[in-house]
């Protein structure tokens, strides 16, 4: 009988089980649970990486085409404006310097408070998107829309005749077209590369989606 109980065992008793056994067991849990929050919160910042590289594209083509739109601005009114144009090619293309108080190309010049509170909300709504951008392409189109945005909005906030209703500097001719300056192109080229990217399916965040 006592080599039977032996091997069969006495049932469990009340309290039983609450030796060092089991909080090994529960240490180990929670181990365990907290090596599992660690590894989400390393897999999570590969992530945080390629998003502030876009960010930092972003800002950088930005930048690029502000400077390179007041620059010309300067240039512009300095040795260009009140003189006589300059022909690049022929009367296809020539650099006259104007002073434009509508929208981009011209139109509009009843409205320059309405544009300038427009290339502000453009800002805002860039700066939102930054926040979830991971695509390359759509870095380079937001930083061109940044820049050519911040380019016109200098122009309406510092030039005359007075803040928010400033005239924008174009000098850009071509033959039977608008008049024009770089933050129009930058913003032109930007919204094309937008509208191809939304062809394509590929949304701010990397993803693809197919209609």
């Amino acid at each position: 009988m006592a080599e039977a109980e032996r091997i069969i065992g006495t049932p469990d008793t009340p309290g039983a089980g609450t030796g060092p056994e089991q909080r090994d067991v529960h240490g180990t849990d929670r181990a365990d649970g907290a090596g599992r929050a660690d590894a989400a919160a390393d897999a999570d910042a590969p992530a945080v990486r390629p998003r502030r590289r876009r960010v930092a594209v972003l800002f950088a083509v930005a930048a690029f085409a502000y400077a390179l739109d007041l620059v010309s601005k300067l240039l512009v009114v300095a040795k260009l404006e009140h003189h006589r144009p300059i022909e690049i090619a022929g009367d296809w293309l020539k650099f006259e310097a104007i002073r434009n108080a509508g929208a981009a190309f011209g139109f509009g010049e009843a409205f320059t408070v309405i544009f300038t509170v427009i290339a502000a909300a453009v800002i805002v709504v860039i700066a939102r998107l930054a926040r979830k951008l991971y695509s390359l392409p759509w870095a380079i189109a937001l930083g061109l829309l940044l820049g050519g945005a911040l380019g016109n909005l200098t122009d309406r906030i510092f030039r005359s005749p007075g803040v928010f209703e400033g005239a924008v500097v174009d000098f850009i001719a071509p033959k039977h077209f608008a008049v024009f300056n770089l933050a129009d192109s930058a913003i032109v080229c930007g919204g094309i590369l937008i509208v191809l990217l939304s062809f394509r399916g590929l949304d701010p965040d990397g993803t693809v989606h197919k209609d």
